[in-house]
Order: C-alpha cells, then structure tokens, then sequence
C-alpha cells in the first residue's frame, strides 16, 4: 500500500505495478499530484504553483513517460533565461554551442549584472565547486553562502548569479542551503552536460499532466486509488487505519511531508523520533497577475535586485482570450507566506512595473494568490 498521491507516491505505485506488485494507493485529497494540482477560477485553468524541471531531471521525465504525459511538455533548444533588472536593459544567460563546462563560460562573460571582476572570480568559483564531492557529509556542516563568501563572492554575486539558480531548485536561500546539496545542483545542472540546464516547462495545466494520467494509468495496470480517504494509523502488523477501517497490507510506502509520516507510523518504525520535529519545511508563494495586454515578451524571465525571483507567462496554458497571465513563483517565501493578498498586490504590481517597461501602461484586470 501507498500512502500519499503526490509525485513520490505516485512514482511508487506505478513502479510496483511495473514489478508485478499490486498497489493500492490511498489519497486524502480529491485528486492525485499533491502541490501539483490545477483547479478552476472564471475563465481560468490555475496551477496552484508553476511548476519547470531540467532536461538532467531524468527521474521526472521518465515519470512523464510511463504516464505517457512527455508529449505535453516542452523542453528549450538550449538554455536561455532573461534576467530582468530595475532600471536597466534585462541580461541573458544563454549556453553556446561548446562542450561542458565551457558552454556557459561565454555567457557569464557578458553577464552584465555582474562586474568584469565578479565575472572573473565566479568562473574561478565554479570551477571549485565541480571538484567537490556531494556525497562528502562535511559539505553538509557548511552554507554555499558561506563557501561562497570564502571564495570572493560578494553579497550581490551570491544574489545575482548563484541565487538565481540554488534557491528556485532547492527552496532556501543561499546562504541558507546546504553546500552538498548546492554542489549536487549545480555540478549536475551547471557543470554537466552541456544540455543539462535546459529548461522544461508544461504545456497543460498540472492536472492533466501528473494527477490525470496517473489515475489513468494506475487503473490501466490493474491498481486501486482511493481518494478523499483519511488515513489514521500505520501498525506494525502492517494494517493501514483507513477512515475508522483497518487494511491489511504486504507492505507500506510512505509518500506524506515529515510531520504527517511522524505521526501516523508506529514510534518504532521512527529512526531517531526525537528528532524528527527538528525536520522543517520551505514554503513557496505564487502571485497569479492578470493584465489587460502583453507585458511579458518571453516565456519565462528571471529578476535581480529585485523581490520578484522568476515570471512565467501562463497565458496559453491557462486558457485566457485577452491579454496576459503571469506567475510570479516565489521561493524560500518565509516572508510572504502570511501576508495578506492586499499587501502582496501592492508590494508585486508596483515591481513588475519597475522590471517590466510595458507593465507601466497595462491594467490589472485580476490578482490572486496561490501559497
């Protein structure tokens, strides 16, 4: 048995059903796909977060072909990201046509963001980082803001260059993030293929991409989804409390956050219990802007010196007739997560016209937000 219908979950069941295992996978919500899940507002398909990966995602990827769903996303040439700046012309960073690691050499070169000396000492940087080993839990005891720092990355570079890429893949800022992991990130993404950065977005709503197929493809299989069933215990028999109801089960996967897991497995199934409560988590915020025009000429941009972090265009995926969707995705959204809708409209609006030249002349027909 499966606990849990997001991503992890529903990898588990369908590589059991591969393996010949019969599943039932069981789901406290209506739909499968967890946080990423689309729903309805006016005229609107939303996706409750946007949602991108990278061709080096193999993992994802294979997902979306075993849920025959990799037809619905589309995966840039080569990677190309416009950096919008406040008051200045947007940047690019664009990979050229060279083996790995020089593909990005030429576009750090002219990433104007950065000073000529920046520039500099962030390839020598980079080149540090790919003779660290992610696996070395010593790189776990430090922040890649700190080795950074150690390394002549002032306050801004870490913001300008290394943020743009460690905090939208990992959730946490720089000098927050572990330097394993951050070493993982960028060494696989930055410093691998040359191909690996390229980025990948969806073209239909979440739903129809993750939570649909799979159902789908489940049943297909010969699997059981139960949805909007609340699961109570796990014992040790194992037996899973469904909705008052004991089930027996072979065995059970857990795909549920940390504090869920904690509280329904049985203490001996903990490893270290106490400190499981030490485990936290990373919230990300949405701002959904609907304009009366385009504003946005890219399907995606990236932003320095700046509260805005990425802005995607989801205009055609969410089905809108007249002017433009955008989605500012905010990650590491301690700041953000509590404060009012009213609040965010007045802080975000105003920087998107500061980054955003034709912004300055469009109306706001609509703004929600998704957390």
């Amino acid at each position: 048995m499966v606990v849990g219908g997001g991503l992890a979950g529903i990898s588990a069941a369908i590589a059991l059903q591969e393996s010949g295992v019969p599943v039932t996978l069981v789901e406290s919500r209506p739909w499968l796909g967890g946080a990423t899940h689309s729903f309805v507002r006016g005229e609107l398909s939303v996706d409750n977060g946007q949602h991108v990966f990278l061709r080096c995602c193999s993992a994802y990827q294979g997902l979306l072909r075993r849920l025959r769903a990799d037809h619905l996303v589309e995966v840039q040439d080569r990677f190309d990201v416009t950096v919008l700046r406040p008051g200045a012309n947007a940047a690019r960073l664009r990979r050229a046509a060279l083996p790995s690691p020089l593909h990005l050499l030429p576009a750090l070169a002219r990433y104007a963001p950065l000073a000529p000396g920046d520039r500099l000492r962030a390839m020598r940087t980079a080149a540090g980082l790919g003779r660290l080993d992610p696996a070395d839990p010593v790189l776990d005891t430090m922040s890649a803001g700190t080795w950074l720092a150690e390394r002549g990355q002032r306050t801004w570079a870490r913001q300008a260059l290394w943020g743009l890429f460690i905090t939208a893949a990992l959730n946490a800022e720089v000098d927050d993030a572990a330097l394993g992991l951050s070493a993982m990130v960028c060494k696989r993404a930055l410093l691998g293929r040359a191909n690996a950065a390229d980025i990948g977005v969806p073209l239909v709503p979440l739903e129809e991409l993750h939570g649909g197929p799979a159902l789908r493809r489940i049943a297909e299989m010969g699997g059981t989804v139960r949805l909007k069933a609340k699961v109570e215990a796990v014992t040790t028999d194992p037996k899973v409390v469904v909705d008052g109801v004991p089930m027996a089960a072979d065995a059970v996967i857990m795909a549920v956050p940390h504090e869920a897991a904690a509280r329904l497995l049985p203490a001996q199934a903990l490893p270290d219990p106490l400190r499981w409560p030490e485990l936290d988590a990373s919230p990300i915020v949405n701002v959904h802007v609907v304009y009366d025009r385009k504003v946005l000429d890219a399907p995606f941009a990236a932003a320095v010196a700046s509260p805005v972090q990425w802005v995607f265009d989801r205009t055609a995926v969410s089905g809108l007739r007249r002017g433009q969707y955008l989605a500012v995705s905010l990650s590491a959204a301690d700041r953000w997560i509590d404060m009012p809708t009213a609040e965010l409209r007045a802080r975000f609006v105003p920087e998107l016209r500061r980054l955003l030249p034709a912004a300055r002349g469009a109306a706001v027909r609509e703004l929600f937000v998704t957390r």
